[in-house]
């Protein structure tokens, strides 16, 4: 299943998601794992994941909570198999890179 490379933004929002998460909490997780990097707007977040739900990579749960009004969502089998072959693709651009170059692993 060779998808293309995903945007750094959606590897870490998959990342985020082997354990499920509010919309904010994906954000600041997505935030902290990047070095700062990668800084979603809420615009920017909602649309991925609506499109990753659309995908079947992650599926929204529900929350348990009083109001219910946020959503969490969750990584599927399917997104996790998309997740570790992007892990895949980047682990072979760095050991090919340190290779080139020289660098120590």
């Amino acid at each position: 299943m060779a998808e293309a490379a995903l945007t750094e933004a959606v590897y870490y929002i998959l990342l985020s998601l082997t354990e499920p998460m509010h919309g904010y909490g994906i954000m600041q997780n997505a935030e902290a794992l990047s070095g700062g990097r990668v800084r979603l707007a809420a615009g920017t977040l909602y649309g991925a994941l609506s499109t990753l739900v659309t995908k079947g990579w992650i599926e929204s749960v529900p929350d348990g909570g009083e109001g219910g009004r946020q959503k969490k969502y969750r990584i599927t089998p399917s997104g996790r198999e998309v997740l570790r072959g992007e892990f895949a693709r980047l682990r072979e651009l760095y050991e090919n890179g340190a290779r080139i170059l020289g660098e120590n692993k």
